[in-house]
């Protein structure tokens, strides 16, 4: 079970993934949203999808891709947290984020947020964030607005029988298309 950190150890060092990183950043995005480990946080899908959430190749792809990169965020040099950044034109995309389920609720993944929007425009001068969310997922998506990203109502399908992805256990699963707009100086900031 994930504790507080001892006093003085709170300290969030991020670098960018490599190939040697890929087993324990795939356990960790699998514990954040999978099987009854993700249950002991809140951004658990155990409800809505069953099976995989990436694999070892997906993370792969995500470290040695163009224009991509995966940030592994440590503390005491242990992953704790993970997002994906990638550019695409004047925008970055931001996924695969997970955060340890016993860390959610205490402030790690608004941090983690926060520096990846701030990363995102000092390497690539990006105007917006953008991000795909299962529509369903109220609270997340919530979350997500409280840091100034909006639905934008555009969605795209669920890839229904692609295992990659999972094993949906309901029939009305797409992704909905959220927005930030890092140019107003939003990006970087907690809140």
């Amino acid at each position: 079970m994930d504790t507080a950190p001892p006093q003085g150890t709170d300290e969030l060092t991020y670098r960018d993934a490599t190939e040697a990183d890929v087993p324990a950043l795939v356990a960790l995005v699998e514990s954040a949203y999978r099987g009854d480990s993700s249950r002991a946080g809140w951004t658990t899908e155990a409800d809505i999808l069953q099976g995989q959430r990436t694999d070892p190749d997906g993370v792969r792809d995500v470290i040695t891709g163009p224009g991509s990169r995966l940030l592994v965020v440590e503390r005491a040099g242990e992953p704790i947290a993970c997002c994906q950044l990638e550019h695409r034109g004047d925008a970055a995309y931001f996924g695969m984020f997970a955060v340890r389920p016993g860390l959610q609720g205490g402030g790690v993944g608004r941090r983690v947020l926060a520096e990846a929007e701030r990363l995102a425009v000092a390497a690539w001068g990006v105007r917006e964030m953008h991000m795909t969310v299962i529509s369903v997922r109220d609270e997340l998506i919530a979350w997500y607005e409280r840091r100034g990203y909006r639905r934008t109502g555009r969605t795209t399908p669920f890839p229904y029988g692609d295992e990659r992805f999972g094993l949906p256990q309901r029939d009305d699963l797409e992704f909905e298309l959220l927005v930030k707009n890092l140019a107003e100086g939003g990006a970087g900031r907690p809140r």
